[in-house]
């Protein structure tokens, strides 16, 4: 029996996350490597900005509190 090199393609399992400028590649949680990754340029949906080496989700959210919903269940009814 023989030990032989093989190679498997594993480009659909490879995750990334963008940090300090650079896109850190994992597999299964295993760090793989990294690149830089200008993000001038960069097309994205919308919602969604990048900016100074980050990336923001832009949404709308209430504030305060408004009494007509604070006795409800978890259910949603009130």
């Amino acid at each position: 029996m023989t030990l032989e090199p093989k190679k498997l393609d594993v480009t659909d399992r490879v995750t990334g996350k963008l940090k300090n400028g650079k896109l850190e590649l994992y597999l299964d949680n295993q760090s793989i490597g990294s690149m830089a990754v200008p993000l001038d340029g960069i097309s994205m949906e919308p919602n969604f900005e990048a900016k100074e080496n980050k990336i923001f989700q832009s949404y709308t959210a209430t504030e305060g509190s408004d009494t007509r919903y604070t006795d409800c269940d978890e259910g949603g009814w009130c």
